[in-house]
């Protein structure tokens, strides 16, 4: 008897595995179908210069939205995103890769941040400050840049803002990024660890668990968490902390995945780009703004809340910073929920820039997806 079970386990097994390959089967074609439709898209466009002119931030992000609502498992959405936008990404790259500038070195959380928003088909360029991100979308050089905006535990990030001060840059995008450090290294077993360098940051993000099983390391802050996975890649009894891109570009083996204290901590990155966007249906806008006196406190701020106020326009997030015209005067970043070029927020910011004494839209753009 159990000689036969046997026989029919196998045999459904087997009859599973055929249905697998079919199914297989079916998926690569209907993937290159889609990728020779996108190289009628293409044709049907001209002859555009470069990959940067056959891509479209809004479309990609409607697809992905339906992909979310269609979505019924067991694959999570987390997963299924991740698919189609590496179809997308390999799709688009038939014409020519994506060229996005960041801040680098490799093996950075912004590394992590391009791949997420513009899946692996890309050519992903590291620059060593956002200054340089900036400068080479504005020339030409990168056609996106990714920086970091803000992080739900340290704030602000300062130096990005800045730079739309000066740049003549849009926002074409955002990426919400959970932070999960790894602990990794050349070497197996935590019993070998001596050390372990990382920046700052990610050892104080991680400093509980490395108290409780790593009492005696020597903890080494560095510049990044790149040079530190290349310091554990070259040093025995190193270990670093980082993203799991940092394993893969450093050939280091993760030791113990997600050692961060808060599994809440997460960044926003921005995607910078030399156009602003149309609709796609569910968006922000991010606007710069200062009245000719803002040195008047809580009056100055209400008289340039007042307009988004009274048409109902829902702002989520607002940032002062120096205006570098003279001392004490200060600009306004701010958030709000829609789209600028749509009534009411057309009508509010039209009201908005009549009694401000600077005014700029730095970009619509679609809202973080996954």
């Amino acid at each position: 008897m159990a000689g036969s079970g046997d026989k029919k386990d196998g045999a459904d097994l087997a009859e599973i595995r055929r249905r697998i390959n079919s199914i297989d089967e079916r998926i690569q074609a209907l993937i290159n179908e889609r990728a020779k439709i996108a190289q009628q898209v293409g044709a049907a466009k001209g002859d555009l210069k470069s990959a940067v002119d056959y891509y479209r931030p809004e479309r990609e992000a409607e697809v992905l939205r339906s992909v979310l609502d269609r979505n019924e498992g067991p694959m999570r959405d987390e997963e299924m995103l991740r698919l189609f936008r590496e179809i997308m990404s390999a799709c688009l790259a038939q014409q020519e890769p994506l060229k996005i500038g960041f801040l680098g070195p490799e093996g950075t959380f912004t590394q992590t941040a391009v791949y997420k928003h513009f899946g692996h088909s890309v050519l992903a360029l590291p620059f060593h400050t956002i200054d340089e991100v900036f400068q080479e979308v504005e020339c030409g050089a990168a056609d996106f840049g990714v920086v970091p905006i803000e992080n739900s535990t340290e704030g602000s990030v300062n130096n990005t803002l800045d730079m739309f001060l000066t740049s003549p840059l849009k926002i074409a995008g955002e990426i919400e990024l959970r932070i999960e450090q790894h602990l990794m290294s050349k070497f197996k077993g935590l019993e070998n660890v001596e050390r372990i360098c990382a920046h700052e940051q990610s050892l104080a993000q991680c400093r509980g668990w490395i108290r409780e099983h790593l009492p005696h390391a020597e903890l080494i802050g560095m510049s990044s968490n790149a040079a530190g996975a290349r310091r554990a890649r070259d040093e025995e009894g190193t270990a670093a902390i980082g993203p799991a891109v940092a394993a893969d570009v450093y050939e280091l083996g993760i030791l113990v995945n997600n050692i961060e204290d808060r599994p809440d901590n997460a960044t926003r990155f921005l995607v910078v780009g030399r156009k602003l966007l149309t609709s796609s249906g569910a968006d922000k806008t991010t606007i710069l703004v200062s009245t000719s006196d803002t040195a008047g406190g809580a009056g100055v701020l209400h008289q340039l809340l007042q307009p988004l106020a009274e048409h109902g326009i829902s702002m989520t997030r607002i940032e002062s910073r120096p205006s570098r015209r003279r001392n004490w005067d200060y600009v306004f970043f701010i958030d709000i929920e829609g789209h600028a070029e749509e009534a009411p927020i057309s009508d509010a910011l039209a009201e908005l820039e009549a009694s401000s004494s600077l005014f700029r839209v730095l970009g619509a753009y679609p809202k973080a997806i996954g």
